[in-house]
């Protein structure tokens, strides 16, 4: 549920060429769904903006939930340009495990 919410509102706000919200939620301890999401956004609205000032806008959209359920949010943001310059195999961004969880499989 939280997911379609940020997907719905990056959508409404950022008109991407590209986006992938994923609930990463399963990837960390304690497993509590829908509190990390990692969000690939690949816009217009970002050229000639800094990444800071791409994550701020993204915050500033996302404050409800933010405040609330989600814990963690990993962005990747580009312009379309940059993510036309990306080889195939950089489009697939990885996240790294939750350090409880790499204690528990080391």
């Amino acid at each position: 549920m939280i997911c379609k919410q940020i997907e719905t509102k990056i959508k409404v706000t950022f008109d991407p060429l590209y986006l992938d919200v994923l609930d990463e939620s399963n990837c960390h301890t304690p497993i509590i769904s829908d509190t990390h999401f990692k969000v690939v956004l690949v816009s217009e609205y970002f050229n000639g903006e800094s990444m800071i000032s791409r994550h701020r806008a993204i915050y500033r959209v996302l404050a409800e939930e933010l405040a609330g359920p989600v814990y963690a949010l990993a962005l990747h943001t580009y312009t379309v340009k940059e993510w036309t310059q990306l080889e195939e195999q950089d489009k697939v961004l990885w996240s790294p495990l939750c350090r409880c969880i790499r204690s528990l499989i080391t």
